[in-house]
């Protein structure tokens, strides 16, 4: 199989592991499309990846928002005619402990982390029914597979997209749409996640360690392709990556 001519969409586009997934798919012959809330960092990405004769287009995307994700989605189908992948990628770590109580923050973490990806699934399935095919990506967290203190809601929410994808893939086996599914855990990955941490304990020690241990993006970007790259009867539904110093 290949990535060439397929149709991805990925959210939370605009850096990080959205910004180089979008790029080397792009550059291996897929058409992208790009959600984000950035509008000046998404406009730039399409003129990169445009000069190198990629294809891509965005939208400027809150996943928060129900209507952002169908729109993202129609813009995929109006622009390319169908959709193969969608990589529902954006998220927030504003870690604390629990007696911080910033609870604020919870919020947002529930609202972007576990609604996002809901709302990107609401947006995608029923395309992915229609056409009996597809495959839906997010991005976990190694604290989706265990707990960290400091990371008790930003771990839940990544438990919570654990779950939700294992039995959306379990529920598409039974109902034969055909629709794959990949989750990545990432350890201490270089991003712009740590710089949502207002905790000053909890900024020290994280800073510390992703100085220490931290990989690039890219590294996550390989994994997107490898996971698209199977056979469309093959689903490899998990995959934990970290820096090979790093005992997460």
């Amino acid at each position: 199989m290949t990535v060439k001519d397929k149709v991805v969409i990925i959210t939370g586009a605009s850096s990080g592991i959205g910004e180089a997934t979008a790029k080397r798919l792009a550059l291996k012959g897929a058409k992208v499309v790009l959600g984000a809330r950035r509008e000046d960092r998404l406009k730039d990405l399409v003129s990169q990846i445009e000069a190198l004769d990629g294809q891509a287009v965005y939208r400027v995307t809150d996943v928060v928002k129900r209507q952002d994700n169908a729109e993202l989605v129609k813009l995929a189908l109006a622009t390319y005619g169908k959709v193969d992948v969608i990589f529902l990628n954006a998220g927030i770590m504003p870690s604390a402990p629990l007696s911080a109580l910033k609870v604020d923050e919870w919020d947002q973490m529930i609202d972007i982390n576990i609604k996002g990806v809901l709302n990107g699934i609401a947006a995608v399935l029923p395309t992915f029914i229609e056409q009996k095919s597809g495959h839906v990506i997010t991005t976990s967290s190694v604290a989706g597979l265990k707990a960290y203190p400091g990371g008790a809601v930003y771990g839940a929410t990544k438990w919570a997209v654990r779950d939700l994808m294992e039995v959306l893939r379990m529920e598409s086996a039974q109902e034969g749409t055909n629709i794959r599914t990949a989750t990545i855990y990432p350890a201490a990955i270089n991003t712009e996640l740590l710089e949502t941490i207002t905790d000053d304990s909890t900024m020290a020690g994280m800073s510390a360690l992703y100085a220490q241990h931290g990989i690039t993006p890219e590294r996550v970007a390989g994994v997107v392709e490898f996971a698209i790259d199977q056979p469309e009867d093959t689903t490899i539904n998990e995959f934990t990556i970290g820096p090979t110093t790093q005992p997460w």
